[in-house]
């Protein structure tokens, strides 16, 4: 089925004369998706259009940036008055015939007061460094009894052995995924001048924060390349990630797992999981003003096709599943088809997408830019981590 979509030129808010489905029920009916009209990554909120690198960085990217910080993703602070590292000793290392164990407590302090993230690193044991890192924000339990809980979902094994050091942390380290609690991690200690704005701080720009500490950590690590850095999530933390390197530029290559609504998936599709659905569930994870959306998709002035080029022309990597109608596969592959246009089109890089999704039938790995669906259901696999290190041995090599 061939998908028809448009650019708006300006004024970018362009109206949808449509029956808006009650948001109750979620559409898995193509045909029931509205004709895409979309604002043009390439046309300035004045109208003008940006056709060259001085342009689209000085111009058009800010403004992109802009318009995702106030109206979706809200604030992600990157002031703070000091920060230090100290290694502790509290877990049983499970893998210590190939690797190091490196338990971190980050402490970071702000206006007099003080927060402590943890992160677990490993490293590779009988190889020489300094080594590509690979970060995964992490919501799954991680330790228990000394080993890994869900190890296909951050397979430490097959990243060591192939000369990776890899870390992970707990959203619940930086802000609890908890509508009732979530400030009570960096947001009230650190920041709580976010609390009750309407594009303030929630557990998005809190999660990417502690991905920032992390690399805070690498950037000093004599066995760590940071200038071979990765970073990975899945679902929530797939957003939180893509969120995170928009605001960071460190990050070389970012992979965002079956991110769906508010992460790869392009919003005015209705497909599956709306604004108005993810607001509803989790209200504490985007802005406040991201709430003006609900029902209104295409009244929003950026969607998601938008936000890979705030991290060009460093690589991205989305997956789907097709099994996971609620992430709206169709949707997260046009968010990266269309995102690509920034690396091609501004940055020269050679990419080439099929005309259809549904004549996906293999991984499309290309310079900075690729894509992969698998069978099955809405989980993070060691068949997704495969097909991304093929993309990212090609993209860091």
């Amino acid at each position: 089925m061939r998908t028809k979509i448009q650019y708006a030129i300006f004024p970018l808010l362009i109206t949808i004369s449509m029956t808006v489905q009650a948001q109750s029920q979620a559409n898995y009916d193509e045909s029931k998706v509205p004709a895409l009209v979309l604002p043009d990554p390439f046309v300035s909120e004045k109208g003008f259009l940006i056709s060259n690198l001085a342009d689209w960085e000085n111009i058009r990217k800010p403004e992109i940036f802009n318009l995702f910080e106030t109206e979706v993703y809200g604030i992600l602070p990157k002031d703070f008055d000091s920060i230090s590292f100290e290694k502790v000793n509290e877990k049983e290392n499970p893998y210590p015939e190939s690797a190091d164990l490196e338990e971190v407590n980050i402490k970071v302090s702000r206006n007099g007061k003080s927060h402590t993230m943890r992160i677990n690193l490993f490293l590779p044991k009988n190889q020489s460094g300094p080594f590509p890192i690979v970060l995964l924000i992490n919501y799954e339990p991680t330790y228990t009894d000394g080993k890994l809980v869900k190890a296909e979902f951050w397979p430490v094994p097959e990243l060591i052995k192939r000369g990776y050091a890899t870390a992970s942390f707990h959203v619940e380290t930086v802000a609890p995924d908890n509508n009732d609690t979530y400030t009570t991690g960096i947001i009230s200690t650190l920041y709580p001048e976010q609390i009750g704005m309407s594009n303030g701080m929630k557990a998005y720009g809190a999660w990417g924060w502690g991905a920032m500490r992390a690399m805070d950590y690498f950037d000093q690590h004599p066995q760590i390349d940071t200038k071979k850095s990765i970073l990975v999530g899945h679902s929530r933390t797939g957003k939180a990630a893509l969120w995170a390197s928009a605001n960071d530029p460190r990050w070389e290559i970012t992979y965002a797992n079956e991110s769906g609504c508010g992460g790869a998936a392009i919003s005015r599709r209705k497909y599956g999981e709306t604004v108005e659905a993810i607001n509803t569930r989790f209200p504490y994870w985007f802005a406040d003003n991201f709430n003006k959306y609900n029902g209104k998709e295409e009244t929003l002035p950026i969607d998601q096709h938008l936000l890979p080029g705030l991290i060009a022309p460093r690589a991205i990597y989305y997956s789907s599943a097709k099994g996971d109608q609620w992430a709206d596969p169709k949707g997260e592959f046009l968010g990266i088809k269309l995102g690509s246009r920034v690396y091609s089109e501004i940055y020269g890089k050679r990419i080439e997408f099929p005309a259809e999704f549904e004549t996906i039938n293999s991984p499309i790995h290309q310079e900075a830019v690729g894509y992969h669906i698998r069978e099955g259901e809405h989980n993070l696999t060691w068949e997704d981590w495969s097909h991304f290190l093929e993309f990212a041995q090609m993209n860091l090599n």
